[in-house]
């Protein structure tokens, strides 16, 4: 954020203050929750696509290698320790840069002990991430790395267990292919599902994501322009809307729908104004169970 941006949001904030005894930090906080928009108060940030699922193991479970990944490698350092090995395994939706661009800078890569697994369903898994470490782009090849690092192959449809978990990737309509992730661990269901395209009116299609979704805790959804962008300029760029997340969860019986890959190009508020517009949609088209609905933001958490 530039500092223009900044000192608006400042001047919003204070104007708002106006009157309020805001005499302690813990006032002030609440005040910030529960009097200013999201988007005065707060930032989603601006890191690519990177997610850990906590597996309540020693393990580490993460979805793609993107900018994100660096922060990641970093606090996992800073709260466990270099001295003591890791592993991490990494689920990759597919291998376009912003989805890798965080790999050169994860550190805990660098250091011998650590293993580091890689999945995914493209054939060039490995060499997606070689060529992004060529000595023409990058001073550090992957075979220079300590840690111990695999690609291995997954295959869409077919379930593996891997930490703990029960893996059932899916292939999505996108340029290159992308692939989804259905995460199954003890009665709980999480499903990744990023940089894919999906045309309703096709009902195979629809119904093969319905039953990807069902009855997931929680769905990370690709929801990275607006209704009205698919539909004209942006149809068959590969990327979703907030508005078919909201319904193929609806036809899931989802719980929680997470708004995800933002478009890059939006301000806070334009991308706050989405999350809303999905809430509201939700409560109007409601005909089972709530779905809720948030809006991924940098260093976000949900339980599940």
């Amino acid at each position: 954020m530039n500092t223009t941006k900044l000192r608006s949001r400042l001047i919003k904030a204070l104007r708002a203050a106006q009157g309020k005894k805001l005499a302690s930090e813990e006032e002030i906080a609440r005040f910030m929750d529960t009097d200013l928009d999201f988007a005065v108060s707060h930032t989603f940030g601006g890191n690519t696509s990177c997610v850990e699922i906590e597996s309540g193991g020693s393990d580490y479970v993460v979805c793609d290698l993107g900018s994100g990944a660096r922060e990641f490698g970093n606090q996992v350092l800073a709260s466990h320790g270099s001295e003591k090995p890791h592993t991490f395994h990494f689920f990759m939706s597919h291998l376009h840069w912003d989805h890798i661009m965080g790999f050169p800078f994860f550190f805990p890569a660098y250091l011998a002990g650590n293993k580091v697994r890689i999945y995914g369903c493209h054939p060039n898994l490995a060499e997606g991430f070689n060529r992004q470490q060529h000595a023409h782009h990058f001073p550090v090849q992957l075979s220079q790395m300590a840690a111990d690092i695999q690609f291995i192959q997954l295959e869409a449809g077919v379930a593996s267990e891997i930490a703990g978990f029960k893996v059932t990737p899916k292939l999505q309509l996108h340029s290159g292919d992308s692939y989804g992730y259905r995460f199954e661990k003890d009665g709980k269901i999480i499903v990744y599902s990023t940089d894919s395209e999906h045309k309703l009116e096709h009902t195979q299609h629809t119904q093969s994501f319905v039953t990807f979704f069902q009855d997931a805790d929680l769905v990370l959804f690709d929801a990275m322009y607006s209704l009205a962008d698919t539909a004209s300029i942006k149809e068959d760029w590969g990327h979703s809307s907030n508005i078919v997340g909201v319904e193929l969860c609806q036809m899931a019986g989802a719980k929680h729908l997470c708004l995800f890959h933002h478009e890059p190009i939006y301000e806070d508020d334009q991308i706050e104004t989405l999350w809303r517009d999905s809430q509201r949609l939700e409560e109007i088209t409601r005909s089972g169970r709530p779905l809720r609905i948030s809006s991924a933001f940098d260093g976000m958490e949900i339980p599940v």
